[in-house]
């Protein structure tokens, strides 16, 4: 046991009660009094920070920090995986927006469309859990390898549905990019944390999402474009679907074969102190059970699960309906709907990127987002008591403000959840996000389309502004607890710090370390 800096003076060989300090005795009395407990970054630190006999906690003299670095290919890596995200996103929303025209063309009913939305929603919620252990112990390659893969699988199937007794060939096709979306989603936090240095983390989740939210937005705006109402044939309309459907599979071929190329696991050099402690820590003492029961055991991370879940099901009950509020408004404006849908996912991507950007610069988890949700549920009042008003360029406007704080909101759950949750895998919290996510958006999307069918739109956005309500007070309980940060800061409370033992011969080695102040009172 040693219990002086690695460079401080010997002060002879008593140092603790008499006790020569090398001897078992002394280590022994040392620990039985400085055992106290230890606030949760002390505790990170201890369980993901080993050290030789002789060095100093981070932060103290002569501490021997890990080497870091930064990959050029990070770059390429964020870029492919935000572009076959988009595509992904692209093809969740591809019928909802134009979902009249395809009512009409399958000869089903609103709900049958509104379905293939949902599925996207259903099928993350009991494939979440394998596909997040998947990715903890495989992989994030292999994780994106399969996300990319089954985008393309799926695209590639919807081109084969282009006759009118097909509706169960393209809800199929639907179903496998729905399981892809399983292996997409909950990769932003886990790509920004393993390749990106942590002044620039926050933003690059936010870039990461953003590509999620681009092919959102181009679902909105495309396929009213490429599939206009204004047809007189069945064979005109079957021509134009099938034009989306094989671009479509096109794009996903490129960005699969893009993925094999240049996905690679990890950098050589970690981009941070903190991955490089999850990285050095010994695997075998990771379990995935032990990980996901101490989420749900974590209070912050569990208020948060629901508040994220309720603002992204929010969000997506609203994408889905975007085209059935604005009809029963708004007769004949498909193409309209679907620039309102661009105009709500563009400020969205906007209001990400300025997010992540003033994450990196405050480090101000629990105040943004609080601040976000609070705008999120007065833009949602707002379209709310407006939509009906008869002037289409306020639904713009609204719609605009309603998505820059909505959308906005999705990098700020993932990276606050990251912070609360640290050295958990980034892959198994946001996953976690996500279906909760999926849950209440498909519990949304009944609701506020029972809702809309049976009365009007305002009654099923006043139903969501509900929920949003709720959700500002559950995010005003969450302690914020800046794990993560701690430990690329070297910030602790506490003075002493234990080293687990890996093995019986580490005993002879174990260490205990203390600040200046704690042997200068010893």
């Amino acid at each position: 046991m040693s219990a002086e800096p690695q460079n401080g003076p010997k002060a002879g060989g008593v140092a603790l009660n008499g006790v020569p300090r090398d001897s078992p005795t002394a280590v022994s009395g040392a620990l039985g009094r400085l055992q106290t407990p230890l606030a949760p970054e002390e505790e990170t630190q201890i369980r993901l920070l080993p050290t030789t006999p002789g060095e100093e906690p981070p932060g103290a003299e002569g501490s021997l920090a890990p080497r870091t670095a930064l990959s050029a290919r990070r770059f390429a890596v964020l870029l492919i995986f935000s572009l076959y995200s988009m595509v992904n996103a692209f093809q969740w929303i591809q019928y909802s927006i134009i979902s009249n025209i395809f009512e009409g063309f399958y000869g089903v009913s609103s709900l049958h469309i509104n379905w293939l939305s949902m599925v996207y929603m259903l099928a993350y919620v009991p494939l979440i859990f394998p596909a997040t252990w998947l990715l903890d112990t495989r992989g994030l390659r292999l994780t994106a390898l399969l996300g990319s893969g089954l985008n393309c699988l799926g695209a590639w199937v919807k081109c084969g549905s282009v006759q009118q007794h097909l509706f169960w060939v393209t809800m199929l096709g639907q179903s496998l990019c729905s399981v892809a979306q399983v292996f997409i989603l909950g990769l932003p936090s886990r790509i920004a944390s393993v390749w990106f240095g942590p002044t620039e983390v926050s933003t690059a989740c936010a870039t990461a999402v953003l590509g999620n939210q681009l092919g959102t937005a181009v679902g909105f705006l495309l396929p009213p474009v490429l599939v206009p109402s204004s047809q007189n044939t069945t064979e005109l309309l079957a021509y134009n679907i099938s034009t989306m459907f094989y671009g479509t599979s096109a794009i996903s071929t490129l960005l699969f074969i893009l993925t094999i190329i240049a996905f690679k696991e990890k950098p050589r050099y970690p981009p941070s102190r903190a991955q490089a402690a999850i990285q050095d820590s010994p695997p075998a003492e990771y379990s995935y059970k032990n990980s996901i029961m101490n989420l749900f055991k974590n209070m912050p991370f569990v208020l948060l699960l629901i508040t994220y879940g309720i603002m992204t099901g929010a969000f997506y009950s609203v994408s889905t309906l975007l085209n059935q509020m604005i009809l029963t408004y708004y007769k004949g404006e498909e193409v309209n709907a679907g620039r309102i849908g661009l105009t709500l996912v563009v400020a969205g991507m906007v209001g990400s990127i300025l997010c992540g950007l003033w994450l990196d610069y405050t480090k101000t988890y629990k105040q943004t987002t609080l601040v976000v949700y609070i705008l999120s549920f007065l833009g949602m009042v707002i379209f709310t008591f407006t939509l009906h008003l008869q002037y289409i360029i306020i639904v713009f406007v609204t719609g605009g403000v309603l998505g820059f704080f909505m959308t906005g909101y999705l990098p700020l759950g993932f990276e606050f959840a990251v912070e609360i949750t640290y050295p958990e895998s980034e892959g198994t919290s946001s996953g976690l996000l996500n279906a909760a996510a999926q849950i209440f958006g498909i519990l949304f999307t009944l609701a506020q389309g029972k809702l809309t069918s049976d009365y009007d739109p305002w009654a099923g956005n006043l139903f969501l502004c509900a929920w949003m309500f709720v959700g500002i007070i559950l995010t005003a309980l969450i302690k914020s607890d800046l794990r993560r940060q701690n430990i690329n800061t070297g910030i602790t409370n506490g003075d002493i710090k234990a080293v687990p033992v890996d093995s019986p011969t580490d005993e002879e080695s174990k260490t205990v370390m203390m600040s200046k102040q704690s042997e200068s009172a010893i």
